[in-house]
């Protein structure tokens, strides 16, 4: 970027000099591949101001770049392009000074700084995590680490759906046909002792409408008069009166749940800095509704309910306090978001990771706190992403169909193993190396396949392809990491070594790799800007490609020179450092070998 600040200085005094006129701004490009040069210079747009033909245009101004600008050393123009040639000094100077940079592109935030607070996974207490769960917990996580290097302060959030009447199903499955079982007497992880009683619920459900219809009821009639639905609906209202033995049972499996919850979280390498539990934050909200009456934000209907005219915002009216005074979601969440604004001062936006089908129900939520006075409101973000489908179809909890994210975790190492046997590379590795190596391929390959789509499209999940050697592939960058490293212990060379820029004449190759290295601080920032995990995995991917290439084409260790050695074991290592930085922004470990 530098560099183009500088030509653009140099290329608005040049159409000064040359034509008396003056330019606003210069627009540049990648120059293709084709053509010589390194940077290419639009001399189309000049023509507002310039008249002339482009091409005599373009070559008065590269004369003028090369008698006026040391990194310039040569040009051609095509057409309207003024495609310049930069020095090898100006790359090797600019190689140097990134490779002494450890955390290169990564920017600290500054005390003073806002922070920014990403919410994500935020599960019912009622079922296990499932590949929908694994996509926002990976997108959150991932964006979570791409704001941090970017220069923010971030705080790791969820909210964790631990009341409502699905909970009290599994609650009263469980005390019906549960013979007293735990997660100890079973083997069986909490989550998912708790999931497989929402499923029995849905099984003993559907027998009794079944029964009801028979009996000459209609179906919508038995799905409300169904007596298993009537007991939890029972169970929910001695659950909010604060039944003793209600709540301890509730306790009790939610206990179990967290406990296996966190054990998914950990295979899974995300985490929080702060839970927060609905039960706890379901009645926040109300008094900002009864301020919000005063203040003529809400309006209240002849039943006594209340809600929020957004018709001139091109929405419709959002209830947001029931008749009889109780809260909905959106009341909730309104008091959530102020009660983390409170809870940490320093928070000056938000980020909610949370599936497209809730994309209305953030336009409003974020047009009500604004409403309310809250500056923060304008950071606030819905980060939408698109559903995971299986080649199987869609999942259904309560049907007990979805793919549960454990097996999945488990089944994406044993798939590692299978391909990694296949391909035989594992002599001398000890079984647990071979054990951790399955994991990381696995886990990585997973990541990867879900992160490097855009996230408000939808994903069609295929374990086999996603762990594949070549192509666009967690597997094939892990890969290319674990080569350079194998490079480094054979090189003998040193690393360290400073060199000087007018000894080095750079391969073709060897250029177009430090130009794809110097992207990387402007693609965490774009990554950033557009919570976007996809454009770090895609960079990752070009940046594999582009070593790929030079690696076949120039010769490392056996380089003619030994300063063309060192120069070219140091920019394999900074290659791999990228990679890793990269891959640690999406969560996913490298391995020293493959």
């Amino acid at each position: 970027m530098e560099l183009q600040e500088n030509l653009s200085k140099y290329v608005k005094q040049a159409v000064k000099s040359l034509f008396n006129a003056e330019l606003e701004s210069v627009e540049f490009q990648a120059t293709r591949k084709e053509f010589a040069g390194d940077v290419t210079v639009v001399v189309f747009p000049m023509l507002r101001v310039v008249k002339g033909n482009p091409v005599q245009i373009g070559e008065q101004i590269g004369v003028y770049l090369e008698e006026h600008v040391p990194e310039v050393k040569a040009f051609n123009v095509v057409k309207g392009f003024l495609n310049i040639e930069i020095n090898d000094t100006y790359f090797v100077d600019l190689f140097n000074t990134m490779k002494k940079e450890s955390n290169f592109g990564f920017i600290t935030p500054k005390p003073e700084d806002k922070a920014i607070m990403v919410e994500y996974s935020s599960p019912n207490t009622n079922k296990p995590l499932h590949l929908g769960h694994i996509r926002n917990n990976l997108l959150g996580y991932s964006v979570s680490e791409i704001l941090k290097a970017s220069g923010k302060k971030v705080y790791k959030t969820q909210i964790i759906n631990d009341r409502g009447i699905h909970i009290c199903k599994s609650m009263l499955a469980w005390k019906r046909f549960g013979n007293g079982e735990t997660p100890e007497s079973t083997g069986l992880k909490g989550d998912k002792l708790v999931g497989n009683y929402y499923v029995k619920f849905d099984q003993e459900y559907k027998k009794e409408i079944e029964t009801l219809i028979s009996e000459g009821h209609s179906e919508e009639e038995a799905k409300k008069k169904a007596p298993i639905l009537l007991e939890a609906q029972e169970m929910l209202q001695k659950w909010e009166s604060g039944d003793s033995e209600t709540v301890a049972l509730w306790e009790m499996m939610n206990s179990w749940v967290y406990d296996g919850f966190d054990i998914t979280y950990k295979n899974l390498g995300v985490d929080f800095d702060k839970l927060y539990y609905e039960s706890q934050t379901y009645l926040l909200g109300k008094e900002f509704v009864t301020e919000g009456l005063k203040k003529g934000i809400f309006f209240k209907k002849e039943d006594g309910s209340v809600w929020c005219d957004l018709t001139d915002e091109g929405l419709d009216e959002k209830l947001v306090l029931r008749s009889d005074g109780t809260a909905v979601y959106m009341t909730q969440d309104i008091g959530t978001a102020i009660q983390r604004v409170k809870d940490y001062p320093d928070v000056g936006g938000m980020v909610y990771t949370v599936g497209n089908e809730q994309e209305y129900h953030f336009q409003v939520l974020f047009l009500i706190i604004k409403k309310l006075g809250f500056e923060w409101a304008e950071n606030l973000y819905h980060l939408s992403y698109g559903m995971v489908d299986l080649p199987s179809g869609k999942m259904k909890s309560r049907e007990g169909t979805v793919v549960d994210a454990d097996d999945l975790i488990v089944e994406m190492s044993q798939t590692a193993q299978e391909i990694s046997e296949e391909l035989g590379k594992l002599d001398g590795y000890t079984e647990a190396e071979k054990q951790d190596l399955y994991k990381t391929i696995g886990l990585g390959a997973l990541k990867y396949y879900i992160l490097k789509v855009d996230p408000r499209k939808r994903i069609l999940f295929d374990p086999k392809e996603s762990i594949d050697f070549q192509g666009n592939t967690g597997p094939f960058i892990q890969y290319t990491y674990a080569r350079i490293q194998s490079i480094l212990r054979k090189s003998e060379t040193d690393i360290e070594m400073d060199l000087n820029s007018d000894e080095i004449t750079l391969h073709a190759k060897e250029k177009e790799l430090i130009k794809q290295l110097v992207l990387f601080p402007e693609v965490v920032q774009n990554a950033a800007k557009n919570h976007s995990p996809a454009l770090i995995a895609n960079y990752t991917y070009d940046l594999v490609k582009e070593f790929n290439s030079f690696y076949q084409n120039v010769s490392i260790l056996g380089a003619d020179k030994n300063i063309e050695k060192v120069f070219r074991v140091q920019l394999s290592e900074t290659v791999a450092n990228i990679i890793k930085n990269a891959f640690s922004l999406l969560g996913i470990d490298v391995p020293e070998r493959m």
